[in-house]
């Protein structure tokens, strides 16, 4: 079930493999989520709460991809076989952040975020269907990075 939070866009619509939107308190519980790109020639798992925070950023690079994601620690992120092999990475600015994406079909399913470089983000739709059970989608105003890092206390997510 996903709820969005206030000032923040509705991602998600009817019919979604999410279901219909609905309010659930976060839980503790640690669940293995599979997941990867479009073609399927990146895979990872991913432990992490059934029940997720994601993170809607405005930033010019997350606008553009419509990426809303999930943080975790980084040691609780593993790629699977020979997934390494269809990843390349582009950075900009800082070069903090790392937009890891499949080099076949172009897509983002996890990446090195600049808020949290000590963690992974993972995009939420990019989860295999049947391990999340709710998303709150909250806003990070990346046009205004550190006003937004400093007051939404996302730096905590990848911590254990």
């Amino acid at each position: 079930m996903v709820r969005v939070t206030p000032g923040s866009a509705d991602v998600l619509k009817k019919g979604h493999h999410l279901g219909i939107l609905q309010t659930k308190y976060m839980d503790s519980e640690m669940v293995i989520h599979n997941g990867g790109c479009h073609c399927g020639h990146v895979r990872w798992r991913v432990q992490s709460p059934a029940s997720v925070t994601a993170w809607q950023c405005n930033c010019s690079d997350c606008a553009m991809r419509g990426n809303t994601h999930f943080i975790v620690p980084s040691q609780r992120f593993e790629l699977l076989e020979d997934s390494k092999e269809f990843l390349t990475t582009y950075t900009f600015g800082t070069h903090t952040a790392k937009h890891t994406f499949c080099k076949v079909c172009g897509i983002t399913s996890f990446y090195t975020p600049k808020s949290n470089p000590d963690g992974i983000a993972v995009t939420y739709m990019c989860v295999d269907r049947g391990t999340l059970t709710h998303v709150e989608v909250k806003h990070f105003d990346g046009l205004n990075w550190e006003k937004s890092h400093k007051s939404t206390g996302i730096s905590s997510c990848s911590k254990e």
